[in-house]
């Protein structure tokens, strides 16, 4: 829970720092309050205004009906965001009937806040290996090349 207040002002841009979270507020009068004390008091995420959280980097898997896996990395945040599998590996690996009644698996692997670019892409490589998502036979990743034996 948080309580601000302010005084004399018609708008305010807020930045409010937790921990290693940044969060960035535009707050407007709430109804029945003066512009000359604006009042909020409310869980972060009800504040009003718009609230632009960090992005949690992650790895994760997507398995298809037929088995086989993607592994990949979002840095976007995005719900519905699956991955760069190449569509043409995909389609050939289901008939006209399979593809029209398809529903496919999306799991977290792995995420952390503090993560680089770098440290994200490393992991989501260890994964790749790991469950030999290179493989042809068992994924869609077509990086790091997939070695039989290695």
């Amino acid at each position: 829970m948080i309580n601000i207040v302010f005084r004399r002002i018609h708008r305010a841009k807020v930045e409010i720092k937790v921990k290693h979270l940044t969060q960035r507020f535009s707050l407007t009068p709430i109804a029945g309050e003066s512009d000359r004390n604006i009042r909020c008091l409310a869980p972060l995420d009800r504040l009003r205004g718009s609230c632009k959280s960090k992005v949690v980097p992650l790895v994760y898997k997507i398995t298809y009906p037929n088995g086989k896996i993607y592994v990949g990395q979002d840095r976007t945040d995005t719900l519905n965001y699956f991955g760069s599998a190449n569509s043409a590996l995909i389609e050939r690996d289901f008939t006209e009937a399979e593809r029209g009644d398809f529903s496919i698996r999306k799991e977290t692997l792995w995420q952390d806040a503090e993560a680089t670019h770098a440290e994200v892409t490393a992991v989501e490589v260890r994964y790749i290996r790991q469950l030999r998502a290179n493989d042809p036979a068992v994924g869609y990743n077509q990086w790091p090349r997939f070695r039989a034996g290695g």
